[in-house]
């Protein structure tokens, strides 16, 4: 079972000693900060060349004043000891690339899969490092384009509702009346319907409330376009549920891709451009049906520990504890 660290304030408190100076003492004198091999680079660039696997992830998190660093992480690590690869400050690819490459050809060469999400500077850094591996771009993020775009069309919607209700509110004003918007039969008002819908069209029909049945009811009845979206972004996430391999993945990508033709969504046109740019990667789920929610999870894991430390006030100091970890 994971440990989960704690800061030297919490533990000051805990034994009532000064947590600040305690943090500092712990820095100078208890950890061995000062003789850290990798101390000098630390800030720019991190390596552990005996982490390194056969299947990676790659992802990119913020240390602080939404500061970029990029990170490959080993999945066999599953988040614990052993799971840093290599971090790189920054995301542009050559970035990524000069830190990689100092990994061995050798060990580089036994990767097989570096799951990834849709960046395009990752899937370059990906290419020149790992020439053996699969790139597999992220299930998840596929479908938040498809679920964004449903979103786009909903916000749309909103603000129009929002518009017709001002101007419906000035105009009984100038008559000397109070504005008394149509009220459905669950209670919302149009600008509350489609504010309140917003969770349900990131769900799956079967797993809606009885509440939110009622609401996207109505909401469908006024919008069918939005239905039509609904049912695309559905019906994308299907596709990575039911199909077993890549051929039957391609079929019915092939008829979702004409769906979003007749729909006229202009949103969804540029999701589908998205995918064709990428098909390939996307496939390849279905060779492991591999992800990246590794790198999701450890990117939280990294979020909690900044928030346990109270931020990153010393980057160098709290990459050393990070990579002490989890590296």
């Amino acid at each position: 079972m994971d440990k989960e660290p704690i800061s030297c304030h919490l533990l000051g408190r805990l034994y009532q000693v000064d947590g600040k100076r305690l943090q500092q003492q712990y820095k100078d004198h208890l950890s061995n900060f000062h003789d850290w091999g990798q101390k000098e680079h630390a800030s720019d660039w991190m390596l552990f060349n005996d982490n390194m696997g056969e299947f990676l992830s790659i992802d990119e998190t913020a240390l602080s004043n939404g500061e970029l660093y990029t990170i490959v992480t080993n999945k066999d690590a599953k988040g614990g000891k052993g799971a840093i690869v290599a971090m790189a400050k920054g995301t542009q690819a050559e970035q990524i690339i000069q830190v990689l490459e100092q990994i061995p050809v050798r060990a580089r060469n036994k990767v097989k899969e570096v799951t990834m999400d849709m960046a395009a500077n990752m899937a370059k850094a990906i290419r020149r490092c790992f020439t053996n591996a699969e790139r597999v771009m992220d299930r998840f993020h596929v479908q938040k384009l498809a679920y964004d775009a449903v979103q786009e069309l909903r916000i749309k919607y909103r603000w129009d509702a929002l518009d017709k209700e001002n101007k419906a509110i000035e105009t009984a004003k100038k008559d000397n009346k109070s504005h008394q918007p149509e009220v459905f039969s669950n209670g919302d008002t149009l600008k509350q319907l489609l504010a309140r819908s917003r969770y349900l069209l990131f769900k799956h029909h079967t797993k809606w409330t009885r509440s939110q049945k009622e609401r996207a009811q109505i909401l469908f009845s006024l919008y069918p376009l939005l239905y039509k979206a609904y049912r695309l972004a559905q019906r994308l996430g299907e596709i990575f549920t039911v199909c077993k391999s890549k051929v039957q993945a391609f079929k019915l990508l092939a008829i979702w891709y004409n769906e979003v033709e007749e729909s006229g969504i202009d949103s969804f046109r540029t999701v589908a451009g998205s995918v064709k740019q990428h098909y390939e990667y996307i496939l390849n789920f279905f060779n492991n049906r591999s992800t990246n929610a590794s790198a999701e999870s450890f990117n939280a894991k990294i979020k909690a520990f900044r928030a346990t430390s109270r931020g990153v006030r010393d980057i160098d100091f709290f990459l050393f504890r990070l990579a002490n970890i989890y590296a």
